[in-house]
């Protein structure tokens, strides 16, 4: 089963005995296999001798690409199994392993430092300007060109010539913005404004988490993606929902509501950030990969092996590798563990019973429904005034 992935992966990477084995097959965007890597190797560092012997496949574009739609049954013939593809997002269509993405090691390409050092700067940042004096504005700033949501979600900027829709949207030229040093990208620069979009690109966007940190309100269009940890957000508790369909007047109601009632909006600004200040801490990222990568290695039913043209990996050939990448090679220092943990993985919850698991999901859903029924009299009250 595990080969069948094969054509479906970027690299295999294989466990034995607490070192690191890679087997490359495609070359992926940027560095992500790179930085992923690393990532694995310093769990290794940090619980040395408690990661199980394993073999896996991982996949490091965009989207999900083991679809269930493949292996439905069909003309009453049981086709094969999906194999195990690790990725860094879900869908509900797919089957994808979700695994916490490179940028939580550090993006070199768009000079994004490893998330501990990040997440310091925004809190810096979010100091400098109290949610009461910020723009009372929705905020995004991105490269639109990536998805049709995101051009969609342009036609919601406000010009002198168009209808304020309450947002201030802009477009992020990174080759430009290289050319400057990163001048005009630093994410603790951006949380000036009182609401923050989030909005997906190709599919599920690593910007998520820097959005929420911000202490404004996370305005988040519907996701069709998720990553390892957003399906466990609730709105009105995290974020404000916005619907795909309808960005532009749920945004306006969005931002319309939340100067009106500035207190409960800046509670949810506070608790996104509260979430991934204390849910998303590194040693937590660790735990998961450390209980996803376990579980995955008691469902092995063989021996792994040391495929012929892998290569050993290990920290200090990586830093090795990355002699002639002085960025690259920053982030990696910076996110080293230098030393074992002293504590053992936090310990795994049990998993949702179905119904409970169905109850949550339909709670957030009734939430929702909420907020169109707050819009829907908004822009009557609106439509009457005028």
């Amino acid at each position: 089963m595990l080969e069948r992935g094969r054509d479906y992966a970027h690299f295999r990477l294989v466990i034995i005995e607490g070192k690191v084995y890679i087997e490359k097959y495609k070359r992926p965007y940027q560095t992500r296999d790179l930085f992923t890597v690393w990532g694995i190797l310093q769990l290794l560092r940090l619980y040395p001798g408690k990661v199980s012997d394993l073999e896996l496949m991982f996949w490091c574009d965009d989207r999900p690409v083991i679809m269930k739609s493949d292996y439905e049954e069909q003309n009453s013939t049981l086709p094969l199994p999906p194999p195990p593809v690790f990725h860094y997002c879900g869908h509900q269509e797919a089957f994808d392993i979700v695994f916490p993405d490179w940028t939580f090691w550090g993006w070199a390409e768009t000079n994004i430092k490893p998330w501990t050092s990040t997440l310091e700067d925004i809190r810096k940042g979010n100091k400098r300007t109290i949610w009461e004096e910020r723009i009372p504005y929705a905020y995004w700033k991105g490269n639109p060109n990536v998805s049709l949501t995101r051009k969609d979600l342009m036609k919601c900027n406000s010009t002198r010539d168009k209808y304020d829709w309450n947002s201030r949207l802009y477009t992020q030229d990174w080759d430009k913005e290289i050319e400057k040093g990163y001048k005009n990208s630093k994410l603790e620069d951006q949380c000036t404004h009182r609401y923050k979009i989030y909005v997906e690109g190709r599919s599920w966007s690593v910007s998520d988490k820097y959005i929420l940190a911000c202490d404004s309100m996370t305005l988040m269009i519907e996701p069709e993606y998720y990553d390892f940890y957003l399906r466990s957000l609730v709105p009105l508790q995290h974020y404000w929902p916005i619907r795909t369909t309808r960005k532009c007047r749920d945004i306006k109601f969005a931002v319309e509501w939340g100067n009106r009632h500035s207190r409960q909006a800046r509670a949810i600004g506070r608790a996104g950030s509260k979430y991934v200040e204390e849910q998303l801490k590194m040693k937590y990222v660790y735990d998961y990969m450390f209980h996803l990568l376990n579980e995955y290695a008691k469902l092995l039913n063989f021996k792994p092996r040391v495929p012929k043209r892998a290569r050993k990996m290990c920290s200090q050939k990586l830093l090795c590798l990355q002699s002639q990448h002085g960025l690259w090679k920053k982030f990696m220092v910076e996110s080293m563990v230098n030393s074992s943990s002293e504590t053992l993985a936090c310990n795994m919850p049990p998993p949702f019973e179905p119904l409970a698991l169905e109850a949550f999901f339909e709670s957030k859903e009734i939430i929702k429904k909420q907020v169109e029924m707050w819009e829907t009299e908004f822009w009557e009250n609106l439509n009457q005034d005028h």
